[in-house]
């Protein structure tokens, strides 16, 4: 039992403070970037190895990758004003409620296969995604509270828009899963992924089973059982489900063109307007994780997790220098993918315009749970017709 806790500590801890805190801090310096790419701009570049500080007559700028250990430094070192008008106990609770979710969402997400003989899961629960649901919708509480505790005109605008928004598009998000978990017959993540590595990923529509690299061969007889006319149109729905389960995504995560929350160039800053220092960098933060969240629950569900194709998932041995090595792959091979998804979400937010308020409730109330909904049946429909 007490083994049991102190590996769960060493996963929990190595996946916030090793691999996700460092990865929300260059999700920020990679948006910058991008999108000055993006409006023909250089971008930060400049902050890198500061040797004059050491006697060197210049730095070494290092393509501006320390930049965003100056962005900490610079919001730790801020003044923390607290206004005066503001409900100080929720004003400082806010922050903390917007930030805590997201992590809390990734403990159920399987990283990777195994390290060490360990799977690479903090908590392997049955019911992972209603967990990550659960746990993600109380990130609205944090940017309500922010709102009204502000006691500020915008502030409150931002936190009765946020909230407006997380419930009209939480139904569509919830909706669009609901065939993954037909087609699956499960609730858990790393048994979803198991599927996907079995039945070929869920954003496929066919899957050549009958080639391996690893040994080398290739059974034509495999390859033509794998092709099935009813597997193809099964992933019509789920393709569906994808497209509806992403723009959802970017709805719950604030982001472009679904960032009415915030809108600067309407509300200033939004639920965030009166915050400053590290309160401010909480909310940033919080966003930012949000979105590897969501891009790590949209890698899960539809692009095979940690799978890499052609590859062994395990080793008889996992303790060798293979499969140690083959664990490493994986992991990284799992970060791919969300850094992809990242680089999405950020060319999303540079290339199209915001919606309109009313446009964004019509899309979410007359179009995406009710498409959601119909994939529902036809899934249903196809379902009991596909070989197992």
């Amino acid at each position: 039992m007490i083994i049991t806790i102190v590996v769960s500590l060493a996963k929990a801890i190595g996946l916030i403070f090793l691999i996700i805190l460092p990865m929300v801090s260059y999700t920020v310096y990679a948006e910058r970037r991008v999108s000055a790419m993006i409006q023909d701009r250089i971008g930060p570049n400049r902050v890198g190895i500061p040797l004059t500080l050491f006697g060197f007559p210049k730095d070494i700028p290092f393509y501006g990758l320390v930049q965003p250990i100056a962005d900490a430094v610079k919001l730790l070192l801020k003044e923390d004003f607290t206004p005066a008008h503001v409900n100080k106990l929720y004003y400082w609770l806010a922050p903390a409620c917007a930030m805590a979710p997201s992590m809390m969402a990734l403990a159920v997400i399987p990283f990777g296969s195994q390290l060490w003989g360990e799977p690479m899961v903090v908590a392997n629960v049955d019911v992972g995604v209603l967990w990550v649901f659960a746990v993600s919708s109380l990130g609205v509480y944090g940017i309500v509270l922010a709102g009204w505790s502000s006691n500020s005109k915008y502030p409150f605008l931002g936190g009765i828009r946020s909230s407006s928004q997380m419930i009209s598009y939480e139904l569509s998000l919830a909706l669009s899963v609901i065939p993954i978990f037909m087609v699956c017959g499960t609730l858990n993540l790393p048994d979803i992924v198991k599927y996907q590595i079995d039945h070929g990923w869920l954003i496929s529509p066919i899957w050549i089973k009958g080639i391996s690299l690893f040994p080398p061969g290739i059974n034509f007889q495999e390859i033509w059982r794998s092709i099935d006319i009813l597997k193809i149109i099964l992933w019509i729905p789920l393709f569906i489900s994808f497209i509806v389960f992403v723009i959802s995504m970017f709805a719950e995560t604030n982001r472009l063109p679904f960032d009415l929350p915030e809108a600067e160039t309407e509300l200033v800053g939004g639920y965030h307007t009166e915050y400053s220092s590290m309160k401010f960098a909480l909310f940033f933060l919080g966003e930012y994780a949000a979105m590897i969240a969501g891009a790590a629950v949209i890698v899960t569900l539809f692009f095979g997790a940690w799978h890499v194709p052609f590859l062994p998932t395990t080793l008889h041995n996992p303790y060798t220098v293979w499969g140690v090595l083959l664990g490493l792959i994986h992991i990284t091979a799992f970060f791919v993918k969300v850094a992809l998804l990242l680089f999405f979400f950020i060319w999303v937010r540079w290339t199209l315009p915001r919606f309109r308020y009313d446009q964004l409730m019509r899309l979410g109330w007359y179009f995406f749970i009710e498409i959601a909904l119909v994939n529902v049946f036809i899934v249903a429909i196809i379902l009991p017709f596909v070989p197992k």
